[in-house]
């Protein structure tokens, strides 16, 4: 198995590529099985999206700050552990987007897409599921759909629902929602086809983001689950996304 390691360009993580490409050698990354790559959360999932489709698999080693994705930062037998980790395979999501000018745009979403409102105006949104309308009118300051593997980042900050890896559901979760008051958001099955409708788009714009994508006043925002695309992470035994997931619930 081969191995090749990338790095954010903090110093910390820079520094430790450096050891460890001394210790284990330089691979090119066309020629690695496995991807390692040193940073934060953000910085995996950018290798993540750089390397999806490729059949390689990512290693994680935090030198991040939270590094929720991440392996924790050991240097010694990371062939062993690499050797020995377990894969979890994640399906992004693709988010079609027709802006105030007609052009579309598409792109992936490991974390989630999401739609935020581009002034001091609140959103107006109508939300079709499956090519039924759900909900005529939306006001508030945003809304997104989230994997399981985003379910924990912002997702959870909105006050999302935290889902299993392996469940087969979306989180679609509103951002402070003003009508209806009381709406708190829907699970839905990953094969579902989410559409946005923004509604006085001139008056009150609509930002649609896909991860670190970001497409300016959309006039509609399409979402669903990637049919072929797909990315591999790898996780420590004994510290499987599942694990993490499970331990998420209970922390207080």
């Amino acid at each position: 198995m081969k191995f090749s390691v990338v790095s954010s360009d903090t110093p910390d993580a820079s520094e430790a590529a450096e050891r460890l490409c001394k210790r284990y050698g330089k691979t090119p990354i066309a020629d690695a099985d496995v991807v390692v790559a040193l940073g934060g959360d953000g910085f995996l999932l950018q290798t993540l999206r750089d390397t999806m489709s490729s059949g390689k698999r990512v290693y994680g080693m935090n030198r991040g700050t939270i590094g929720f994705l991440m392996n924790e930062y050991r240097e010694d037998d990371l062939d062993g552990r690499i050797a020995s980790a377990v894969a979890e395979t994640i399906r992004p999501l693709e988010m079609t987007v027709v802006d105030h000018d007609g052009l579309e745009t598409q792109a992936l979403a490991i974390n989630e897409v999401s739609l935020l409102r581009q002034s001091y105006q609140a959103a107006r949104l109508r939300i079709t599921i499956d090519g039924q309308i759900r909900l005529e009118d939306l006001i508030c300051d945003g809304v997104m759909v989230a994997t399981p593997a985003g379910s924990t980042a912002y997702n959870l900050s909105a006050h999302g629902p935290i889902l299993p890896l392996d469940a087969p559901l979306l989180a679609l979760t509103p951002v402070s929602p003003f009508r209806p008051r009381r709406w708190r958001g829907a699970l839905l099955p990953k094969t579902a086809e989410v559409r946005f409708d923004v509604l006085e788009e001139v008056k009150r714009p609509v930002n649609a983001v896909a991860d670190h994508t970001e497409v300016k006043s959309a006039r509609s925002v399409t979402v669903r689950e990637s049919p072929s695309a797909t990315a591999t992470l790898l996780f420590d035994a004994g510290q499987s996304w599942k694990e993490r997931i499970l331990a998420e619930q209970f922390k207080y």
